[in-house]
């Protein structure tokens, strides 16, 4: 059995009694041609380190690249230090030089190197952080506050044992993300195909262009089906414009939906405005947004347009259009919205245009394909399947974050201590291997 029991926090001791921090720098008098990979704050997030695929020469490189780093090392920015930009550096052969705006923690004796990091991404580390942290425009701790930072004395094996336990769930999140990249670059795929070849009643693309041009037509948005036509928008729905004036808001009520909430993957609801029931009675008194429209944003996130999964009620800000289901399934129109045919189109429109925008004139004049109900069904089914994908592997990926947070806490503050048997590690659910 796992040897996992509750008991007393663990004692605390100095970063600076486990590490030694900013162990090397490149001397001053390092040569012109020597060639290293550059590792700045922007290429450390939440424990994960992207490194550079070029190298560069010292002549080249910013005043700032100082930090000799070698596989092994922990980077902790010690700029703006609240955005977590730490790292474990699991490096290959190479030289490596990272920004002084890093501090680099380099284990001491038996210390283990991933517990160090999981350490410092703790709330605890985090709040002690903010209270050394100085300067508000560019804030940032200093090297003898990160020495003094507090952080549990395990023994080394349960160091170990911590360290490969969040590292097995962040090996886990790493492939469910590895795998919603994959199903997106096989959504893309797909889009392509199916908004050029389209899907006939046996579920299946048409052949190429190149196999059978015979069943292809030149169209002022690209080669298409010949079944197909291309009409205005205007002609596939019905579009509502905003009404023109901005009511009171208050702290609760109805949401009020501006261009910066409306995104491809959904209303950003969270953090929005709200309205009385006067005023969205009054917004909403020529349309009603619901399930299956389309919001469309006129400018700010420019012409971005969102499907309605929601039964959540809103009313819709100036600079934001409802699009209602007329001629053509809203799901598909969505879709069409999305294809580069119509970016290209709205590149067009806001052409020259230091603040992008699109008039209602040209929303209704956007031209979109027009195959028949049935097959805008069928490219809609298409989609839809494969964005279920994505959203239950995204929703995997948010329930590991939440398990891998709990597991923090009850590790770091030795409220559970964990011995060296694997049984524990088992019991784990890491989702991402049924991918």
């Amino acid at each position: 059995m796992s040897k996992v029991t509750t008991t007393r926090p663990p004692e605390k001791r100095a970063l600076g009694s486990m590490v030694v921090v900013d162990p090397e720098s490149l001397p001053f008098g390092t040569k012109p041609d020597f060639a290293f990979h550059y590792i700045d704050i922007s290429a450390a997030t939440n424990g994960r380190l992207s490194i550079p695929d070029a190298p560069i020469e010292y002549r080249d490189a910013p005043s700032r690249a100082r930090r000799v780093i070698k596989t092994g090392d922990v980077l902790m920015s010690t700029v703006r230090p609240n955005l977590k930009a730490f790292a474990y550096c699991d490096l290959p052969a190479g030289n490596y030089i990272a920004s002084t705006g890093f501090a680099v923690l380099r284990a001491l004796g038996e210390t283990d190197s991933r517990y160090v990091l999981y350490a410092i991404l703790s709330d605890d580390v985090s709040q002690q952080i903010n209270s050394h942290t100085v300067g508000s425009n560019y804030p940032a701790i200093n090297s003898s506050d990160v020495r003094r930072l507090k952080i549990p004395a395990f023994t080394p094996a349960e160091q170990r044992r911590i360290a490969e336990i969040l590292s097995t769930l962040d090996e886990a999140i790493e492939q469910t993300e590895a795998l919603i990249a994959k199903v997106q670059q096989i959504k893309a795929g797909l889009m392509h195909d199916l908004f050029t070849r389209g899907v006939t009643p046996d579920g299946r693309l048409r052949p190429t262009r190149v196999q059978a041009p015979e069943l292809y037509k030149e169209s002022p948005i690209g080669w298409i089906p010949k079944e197909w036509g291309v009409k205005p928008l205007d002609h596939h729905v019905r579009i509502v414009d905003c009404k023109h004036y901005t009511p009171e808001f208050q702290g609760e009520g109805y949401p009020f939906i501006r261009p910066r909430n409306v995104k491809v993957d959904g209303l950003e609801i969270d953090g929005v405005d709200y309205v009385s029931k006067e005023d969205f009675l009054s917004l909403t008194d020529v349309h009603r947004p619901r399930r299956g429209d389309i919001v469309f944003s006129r400018n700010a996130s420019f012409g971005v347009p969102c499907y309605i999964d929601t039964d959540v009620q809103f009313a819709i800000g100036q600079d934001v259009v409802i699009m209602i289901e007329k001629g053509s399934e809203t799901r598909f129109v969505f879709y069409a919205l999305t294809t580069s045919t119509t970016s290209a189109q709205l590149a067009k429109v806001s052409a020259g245009s230091t603040f992008e925008r699109i008039n209602l004139k040209e929303i209704r004049k956007l031209l979109i394909h027009e195959p028949d109900i049935r097959e805008q069904r069928r490219i809609s089914t298409c989609l839809v399947a494969c964005e279920s994908q994505s959203q239950g592997l995204k929703s995997e990926v948010a329930k590991l974050r939440q398990q891998k947070a709990g597991l923090m806490h009850d590790l770091l503050t030795g409220h559970v201590r964990v011995g060296q048997s694997d049984t524990f590690l088992s019991k784990l659910s890491v989702g991402a291997q049924g991918g």
